[in-house]
């Protein structure tokens, strides 16, 4: 098959990168926005007429939550139209196309694990134009699946594990909220997943993804130093209304995976093991 990546420069999309050595039956064309302006509709559609891929892949996105509050229609654009336009070229062209969304859809007030039957209630422009932009795929492609995911890190670009692996190397002392609840997602098992639902063949509809697992991201921090062996920098636990953002975060944030687990037979790592997986590749 012939697949078509975008944003292919950040950290999910350099993942698919690093897999596609594993998946040497497929031809490639990994894109972003020098190659390919998503946001730019005949753009799309002229490229995907002439490349003809059969599983396009949108890793891009615009995901700085909180200054989207400012940049709604830079945001809008990437969250809400460039989906719209990837789904309707994969449509008219024949391809199936796989779209990356988040666990903003929800607001975050529950206290059990979301389903893909939960109904999305976001709270943050960054929420509200990724469900926007979901709507627009499951509108225009009916070969379109949706994964929305939470907590991604990886070795690539910039991240809450390199974030925090520089502050603790830099300080004596560190504060990070600990009544933030969610579970931590390695780039890598997500690519993998992602490489399985296409080997599978892509059954349409929304998933949920992340690894196994729950924590704060206070118990994320610690999980970090503790695997980085750092131990010279103290850490606390904060309030969320310490730590003031201008988005809202949503307080619980765990996604229930268990349609994407019985739909691809795939077995999904705990956030610990692939945290020390994925530090062990970053000293490597």
């Amino acid at each position: 098959m012939k697949l078509l990546i975008t944003g292919a420069n950040g950290q999910l999309g350099n993942e698919m990168r690093v897999l596609a050595a594993q998946h040497p039956q497929h031809t490639y064309i990994f894109t972003d926005v020098q190659e390919l302006d998503i946001c730019d509709q005949q753009g799309v559609d002229h490229f995907v007429a002439q490349h003809r891929p059969d599983v396009i892949v949108n890793c891009a996105a615009y995901t700085a939550v909180d200054k989207a509050e400012d940049n709604t229609e830079l945001c809008d654009r990437l969250n809400h139209l460039a989906p719209a336009y990837l789904a309707e070229a994969a449509q008219a062209h024949g391809a199936a196309l796989i779209h990356i969304s988040t666990d903003y859809v929800f607001d975050g007030t529950a206290h059990i694990p979301y389903t893909e039957d939960t109904r999305p209630c976001p709270n943050s422009v960054y929420g509200r134009t990724k469900l926007a932009g979901e709507q627009e795929v499951l509108a225009h492609c009916t070969r379109s699946m949706i994964i929305r995911t939470a907590w991604l890190y990886s070795e690539f670009g910039n991240n809450f594990v390199k974030t925090m692996l520089r502050l603790g190397q830099e300080r004596e002392t560190l504060g990070v909220v600990f009544d933030q609840i969610g579970t931590p997602t390695y780039a890598a098992d997500l690519a993998s997943a992602i490489y399985a639902a296409i080997e599978h063949g892509i059954v349409p509809g929304v998933y949920h993804f992340s690894n196994e697992g729950v924590c704060s991201w206070y118990d994320f921090t610690i999980a970090i130093h503790r695997l980085a062996r750092i131990d010279s920098c103290k850490v606390s636990p904060l309030h969320t209304d310490e730590y003031p953002a201008k988005a809202p975060r949503p307080h619980y944030s765990v996604l229930d995976k268990t349609k994407i687990k019985q739909t691809y037979g795939i077995d999904i790592p705990h956030w610990e093991a692939s945290l020390a997986k994925c530090l062990t590749r970053m000293e490597a």
